[in-house]
């Protein structure tokens, strides 16, 4: 892939940017700027118009410069999917009230994900002497922070330009402090437009930005290292990670050292090659029936941040006693809550490490060789005869096919894809699923990601569903927009398909005609027009693809116009139905 390099630079220049301090929002812009974010995604609102100027005509709209997005769901999921693969905060603006009201599932998504985020919102102003008749008052709210405070990490509403920059030093510092999470900062109109009586003082912002980590003790270190080592047949759950490729060797080097067999979860980005000879069996969104044998067998399950553990291990032992030590590491709980169930259930464990799993592993693997992927032999997946219609096992073969020897991100996969149709063997190979099981993510998350990844020589590609596509099409502009490459394969069954399993479920189980679970469900007539939704706005578009024999070539044909630089959408027609893999992992939809 070539190196397009930064190319939103060459975009949206001010004319005669630089102007002096002189106003609140030039302060909260100052406050932005010096935590090195790079972009702050936006759809415009006049509720923050005092800061969109202080972006522009007093930073010049660069660190950060503004990314536009149709819809401020997207501008969420953009900022999500660029934390996946950098770790990194970006900022958001979020127009008053309704803006919020918009951005609330994407909100909740990052939370659920556990990903950075400094969202800025806005309001006012709170002097109601001092607002315009309707508009500003349908657009305030007493307590705007309420709406989404159950899913960020902290909000605040501050009411000087000294104090938002003290909230935007300490929101940064705070989402991205383990565990990590989106933050939001209110900023009222009348503190954003207010003419400063004299400059504000300067400050270090490093001192109020601290770097924190979070370490396991040197005795829980021995301990682990002892149960790890009497176990005869221990089990490593590699959950929640980084995409740090030390971290990434020190998980391989963990499990070499110990000789333990390995679960991860496709929920989640890659936490360990799963081709590995230890990597027992493919990644799935909910166990199998193979990984429950797998967890019954073990004498010893750790678990490194898994995002279900108590719920795994009671699919797996349903009401027999577990005879297994337990040992979780994670630092999760320091954001639960009473309004959000996303902890999920409560685990029974014999020992508990409150520490940052990635700095475990590194602990662990300390005195071993971090060799990462240099100790096995690397194997192809197995390959689906490329014959008949199109399904997903084709396309994830021909896919496979299509990128040869390139370096490629996933960066988005639906329910049906199966984890042993690709391997991962670096941690950018995946970055993991939307965390709050929203439908409508996919691509806003694709595109914050792709930009993350832009000029790195990996090669950005998404596979979502066509409900998903079609609830958050619109967020194709920006990428086009910002010339952000980008490969998204759009596997398109006409259907809200996982609910159609679930209405046959409910038939089945009240003894009902199942053959009426697509009505309500389905995408037809009119046929919705995929390529169509993508090319109004810009993109590069194949299909739509239904014979298996022509995705081959239409994938070449796409990956050479990611290459030049294009946003690219293939439409593939495939069945309305799931693999047997996929239904066996699903037991929550079985009757």
């Amino acid at each position: 892939m070539q190196n397009t390099g930064n190319a939103t630079e060459e975009l949206e220049l001010p004319v005669n940017p630089g102007a002096e301090q002189a106003f609140g929002s030039d302060v909260v812009a100052d406050a932005i700027r010096a935590t090195g974010v790079p972009f702050i995604a936006l759809t415009p609102g006049a509720s923050f118009r005092g800061l969109h100027d202080s972006l522009v005509n007093y930073l010049g709209n660069r660190d950060p410069q503004m990314l536009v997005c149709l819809h401020e769901e997207h501008a969420v999921a953009l900022a999500h999917g660029y934390a996946k693969v950098t770790g990194v905060p970006l900022a958001v603006a979020l127009h008053s009230n309704v803006g919020l009201m918009h951005a609330t599932m994407a909100i909740f998504n990052a939370w659920c994900d556990r990903m950075p985020m400094l969202i800025i919102g806005a309001t006012g102003p709170i002097d109601a002497a001092k607002r315009r008749p309707w508009i500003d008052w349908i657009h305030t709210a007493r307590d705007q922070g309420a709406l989404v405070r159950p899913y960020v990490k902290w909000d605040d509403q501050p009411a000087s330009p000294l104090a938002a920059r003290e909230a935007v030093w300490r929101g940064f510092w705070l989402a991205r402090s383990a565990p990590c999470a989106p933050v939001y900062i209110n900023l009222d109109v009348e503190m954003q437009e207010g003419r400063l009586a004299a400059p504000v003082p300067p400050a270090d912002p490093d001192r109020y930005m601290p770097q924190m980590t979070y370490s396991p003790g040197q005795a829980e270190v021995e301990r682990l290292e002892t149960l790890l080592s009497d176990a005869q047949r221990p089990l490593i759950l590699f959950g929640r990670g980084s995409r740090d490729p030390k971290a990434w060797a020190a998980r391989v080097a963990v499990a070499e050292r110990f000789g333990a067999k390995v679960m991860t979860d496709i929920k989640v980005g890659a936490t360990f090659p799963t081709d590995h000879p230890l990597h027992a069996i493919p990644p799935s969104t909910f166990p199998s029936t193979e990984g429950g044998r797998l967890i019954r067998e073990a004498d010893l399950l750790v678990s490194f941040d898994w995002v279900d553990l108590e719920g795994t291990l009671k699919t797996a032992w349903g009401d027999q006693t577990r005879a297994q030590q337990v040992v979780q590491i994670t630092l999760d709980h320091h954001v639960h809550n009473g309004w959000s169930t996303d902890h999920q259930a409560l685990a029974a464990v014999d020992m508990f490490v409150a520490a940052d799993p990635d700095l475990t592993a590194l602990a662990l693997a300390a005195t071993a060789e971090l060799a990462a992927t240099a100790g096995y032999v690397l194997s192809e997946p197995a390959q689906t005869p490329l014959a008949g219609k199109a399904d997903v096992a084709k396309v994830a073969s021909a896919l496979w096919q299509a990128c040869e020897d390139r370096d490629v991100s996933l960066l988005h996969l639906p329910i049906s894809w199966d984890g042993g149709f690709w391997p991962f063997r670096h941690p950018l190979d995946f970055i993991g699923g939307e965390g709050g099981a929203g439908i409508g993510a996919g691509p806003g998350v694709a595109i914050g990601a792709a930009l993350a990844l832009r000029g790195s020589g990996r090669l950005p590609i998404a596979v979502t569903g066509d409900g998903d596509f079609i609830m958050g099409c619109n967020a194709i502009w920006t990428a086009t927009h910002y010339r952000i490459p980008l490969l998204m394969i759009i596997l398109n069954n006409k259907s809200f398909f996982n609910d159609e399993v679930h209405q046959e479920r409910v038939a089945r189980m009240r003894g009902r005609p199942h053959e009426n679970r697509w009505i309500g469900q389905r995408l037809d007539d009119p046929e919705i027009s995929i390529v169509q939704l993508a090319s109004a706005q810009g993109a590069t578009t194949f299909g739509p693809v239904d014979q298996a024999a022509d995705l081959l070539g239409v994938f070449a044909a796409a990956i050479a116009a990611v290459d030049r630089g294009e946003v690219v959408v293939v439409d593939v027609r495939i069945p309305a139905e799931y693999l047997a893999s996929i239904a066996d992992s699903m037991t929550t939809l079985k009757a």
